[in-house]
């Protein structure tokens, strides 16, 4: 009898907790800006605020959610629901973040194993792995309206330049790095040989330039995942996860120039937005070494290193470059880093498995 009582007693102030804690999220606004983050093992997306690093609300992501992009205007998250290389799943969740509540996620039919996201010219580019495709999605109209294959195993994240034209994915599994550029290539002329003073064919004009699209795949090193694009674009930086190295590849030339090691066994890598430095986050080479490095672009050289006490996944600088925010998923917590000092500005407590992260700033 007293266990039975004991057992309801608990129940009774689990639901408790839980209650006021859904009526404290309800009345919180979303800040703006604010910090996204990905809790994969809980499927749910947590909304801090990045002033008080406290959560002020919590939706639900939809299956297996890997990584997190905020719409241009701040207004929406965009959710990849992954499921691994043999996935069924085929849809990206959606969150409407004023009002913190999951709108209908977006079915991709035949597309599967969807992870990396990116938005770039008001549309969110997005990797299938299963497919070994990046695709483009527009928001406004609601449809896909580009896709272009790789042939390249378990392609997972996606940049893309700010011009536009070019398209970067890393695949894992065939360590390799897509460059994907739009080029022009003249149409095929009118036959040889007609009659003299013959009409053209009907059509469009014949002998013009026409857009087309250019795959070249660059060799990096084993498990080449996190990668990002230099703000000048000339380079593009790729940790190597298996190898524990960087790998530099000259967009221009589409191939690689140097690789050197690193103390961490990196999965995501990011430019600061002054181009001066990269932070690596992962796995460390050692039993006691760094979970994030943060490395001088000119020297190639680690200027500063964090053990942070478990294995690390996505990273986030914000837009002055004035911090960055760690995703340690082994630990359940996101970390804050001040850039200008290279020091632990703040920890934030977080459901299981952080890991994708995003930054939502209203327009």
């Amino acid at each position: 009898m007293s266990t039975l009582k004991s057992t309801l007693v608990s129940r009774v102030a689990s639901l408790t907790f839980l209650f006021f804690s859904a009526m404290s999220f309800a009345g919180a606004q979303t800040p703006s800006p604010a910090l996204l983050v990905l809790e994969k093992s809980d499927s749910t997306l947590a909304i801090v605020d990045p002033v008080t690093l406290k959560i002020v609300g919590r939706v639900p992501a939809g299956p297996d959610p890997h990584e997190v992009e905020s719409s241009p205007d701040g207004k929406f998250a965009y959710i990849s629901n992954y499921g691994g290389s043999d996935s069924s799943l085929h849809t990206i969740s959606v969150v409407d973040l004023n009002a913190q509540k999951p709108l209908p996620p977006i079915d991709l039919g035949a597309l599967h194993s969807l992870h990396g996201l990116a938005f770039a010219g008001g549309k969110l580019y997005f990797t299938a792995e299963t497919n070994k495709v990046v695709s483009r999605y527009d928001p406004a109209t609601q449809t896909v309206d580009w896709l272009m294959g790789t042939g390249q195993d378990r392609t997972h994240m996606v940049a893309v330049s700010p011009t536009l034209d070019r398209v970067f994915t890393s695949n894992v599994s065939s360590g390799t790095i897509s460059i994907i550029e739009q080029t022009s290539s003249p149409t095929p002329g009118p036959p040889q040989g007609g009659p003299p003073g013959s009409a053209p064919p009907p059509g469009p004009p014949q002998g013009g330039p026409r857009k087309t699209w250019r795959v070249t795949n660059v060799a990096a090193g084993r498990g080449s995942e996190g990668f990002d694009l230099a703000p000048d674009g000339k380079e593009v930086w790729v940790a190597n996860a298996q190898d524990g190295t960087i790998t530099i590849i000259d967009v221009s030339a589409k191939k690689a120039s140097l690789t050197f090691p690193i103390s961490v066994r990196g999965n995501r890598l990011k430019f600061t937005p002054d181009g001066q430095r990269v932070l690596v986050s992962g796995i460390s080479s050692g039993s006691a070494g760094a979970n994030l490095v943060i490395l001088d672009v000119t020297t190639r050289k680690e200027i500063k290193s964090f053990n942070f006490g478990g294995g690390s996944a996505g990273i986030l600088v914000v837009p002055d470059g004035s911090r960055a925010y760690v995703a340690v998923s082994a630990g359940d917590e996101v970390v804050a880093v001040d850039l200008k000092k290279l020091e632990i500005a703040g920890k934030i407590a977080t459901g299981k498995g952080p890991d994708g992260l995003a930054w939502a700033q209203r327009k």
